[in-house]
């Protein structure tokens, strides 16, 4: 599951950002939804929100440390898990697609602008889908711990 989900948020993140590329000039922007949802090509150098603008290679070495620790922690989860193993691979995907960016441009390409929130890409969405099934997992094996001390 690791490498199919992983390499699937990689392709998609990555096809979807040269054809953004491809098609619009930074900062132009496509209405989908008017003043709800536009495609909009931006390039942020920064992490979530734009912060640490320019932190190209503490994005890297961090995103580095990151997927390795993942994949060493997928392998020593029981596959009974099976959505904190989906959630590791989605994350690790999303951290692939977005640090392919990094290095090859110095910044990571978003497009999905819905206008109250900043822009993001597919990558993204799969590093916080990820992660939500990690934490949603997480908090159901304590709760499992939990009725088991209380037989």
């Amino acid at each position: 599951m690791l490498i199919f989900v992983s390499l699937a948020v990689l392709i998609l993140d990555q096809v979807s950002k040269y054809l953004v590329k491809s098609h619009l000039a930074e900062f132009e922007s496509i209405p989908i939804i008017l003043n709800v949802f536009h495609l909009t090509y931006v390039n942020n150098s920064g992490a979530a929100f734009s912060l640490l603008r320019g932190r190209t290679s503490f994005f890297i070495i961090v995103t580095l440390l990151a997927m390795f620790l993942a994949v060493y922690f997928y392998f020593r989860v029981e596959k009974k898990w099976v959505l904190l193993r989906l959630g590791i691979a989605l994350a690790i995907g999303g951290a692939l697609g977005n640090l392919i960016d990094r290095v090859r441009f110095g910044q990571v390409v978003d497009f999905f602008d819905f206008r109250i929130w900043p822009v993001f890409n597919i990558a993204d969405c799969a590093v916080v889908v990820g992660v939500l099934l990690i934490c949603w997992q997480l908090l159901r094996m304590d709760m499992a711990d939990d009725k088991e001390k209380v037989k």
